[in-house]
């Protein structure tokens, strides 16, 4: 990852309900990661955290980090909601694993050393 980069982005993604744990993490990482990446040139990093199953397990099931050099990158991504074309494609492909209405997005400042 980059040193430039100074915006980060967190998604807690909660599977579509019926779905394995499995299959949900194969479909994000062999359908929806690709198509992400080619939808948001703007990613400079894209990271997925798969809460393990088990006791005390939180109610979402990944964490999402993605970096990008400026709002302005992250602003891209939201705009594509609106794009009928492009955003549809995420919209469609997103009904088909997570459980839209359970996701929660939300900008953070990262610290940590260099």
């Amino acid at each position: 990852m980059s040193a430039s980069v100074m915006f980060k982005v967190i998604i807690l993604v909660t599977r579509k309900p019926g779905m394995s744990p499995a299959d949900f993490a194969h479909h994000y990482e062999t359908v929806h990661v690709p198509l992400v990446k080619r939808l948001v040139p703007q990613l400079v990093e894209y990271r997925r955290n798969f809460v393990e199953p088990g006791a005390g397990a939180p109610d979402f099931d990944a964490v999402t980090e993605m970096w990008f050099h400026d709002r302005a990158g992250y602003e891209a991504l939201t705009a594509l909601n609106a794009d009928p074309i492009k955003g549809a494609l995420l919209a469609e492909d997103a009904m088909k694993f997570m459980d839209a209405p359970k996701t929660r997005i939300f900008v953070v400042e990262e610290h940590g050393a260099p």
